[in-house]
């Protein structure tokens, strides 16, 4: 399975959707990372997303401004933006305002596909803190936003990947 013009992979912590993703890129591309290693767990998550991806990549780290850094990709190569939960995050850290309409835009125009990896939140209880509810609204909201325009959504859970649009 290739990557469709832009395909959105859905799946909680520890799911697999990071694993599927790359799947789905035959000769590697453009791995737009949205992570910080801010403390030592994360930077062994993501050396171990670099290990895992080996040769074929371009690494582009950007934790902000993700619509800009998809603008100025090569429009050669497929991109694939891990993650858009981690984003959030940032963006709600750094107090930026989460306009998902740039994004939009910006995958809407890209030339090469995008394949775009997210959490999915919402499935538990409700957060006891203000912080918390921020995110799981504002992320499922995106999730909304993005799985409306995607031409694939793709739920992965436990390592196995349910297509829930097409």
């Amino acid at each position: 399975m290739t990557p469709l013009p832009l395909t959105l992979i859905l799946g909680g912590q520890r799911s697999g959707k990071s694993a599927y993703a790359e799947s789905l890129f035959t000769s590697g591309g453009v791995y737009l990372a949205t992570g910080e290693g801010s403390d030592t767990e994360m930077s062994a998550r993501i050396k171990a997303h670099q290990d895992r991806r080996g040769e074929g990549w371009i690494t582009v780290e950007e934790p902000l401004d993700i619509a800009a850094a998809l603008a100025h990709m090569p429009n050669d190569k497929p991109v694939l933006i891990d993650s858009l939960g981690v984003w959030v995050s940032n963006m709600l850290y750094k107090e930026r305002p989460l306009d998902l309409e740039p994004l939009a835009k910006t995958l809407h125009n890209h030339p090469s596909p995008v394949v775009i990896v997210s959490d999915i939140v919402g499935l538990g209880v409700i957060p006891m803190n203000a912080v918390a509810r921020a995110f799981v609204d504002a992320l499922g909201s995106a999730n909304q936003i993005l799985a409306a325009k995607a031409s694939r959504v793709v739920l992965v859970t436990a390592g196995l990947s349910q297509i829930l649009k097409e």
